[in-house]
């Protein structure tokens, strides 16, 4: 998955201003209590990070 496929899931599921900000202030417990923006920054593929966002937030599979 690419950085830009992965905002625009973010976009689609939090809404374009407010995936920003959760991406930068919410630690999830599946990125071992890092940030999206932490865990990206460590170099965590978008997948694995998406995958821990879906979990997060009880997507449906379709969204996996």
């Amino acid at each position: 998955m690419r950085l830009t496929e992965f905002w625009t899931r973010m976009d689609s599921h939090l809404g374009p201003a407010y995936s920003r900000t959760w991406a930068e202030t919410q630690a999830l417990s599946e990125l071992g209590g890092r940030t999206v923006d932490e865990a990206l920054g460590d170099g965590e593929s978008a997948k694995e990070v998406w995958r821990a966002v879906w979990a997060h937030l009880q997507l449906p599979p379709s969204e996996r």
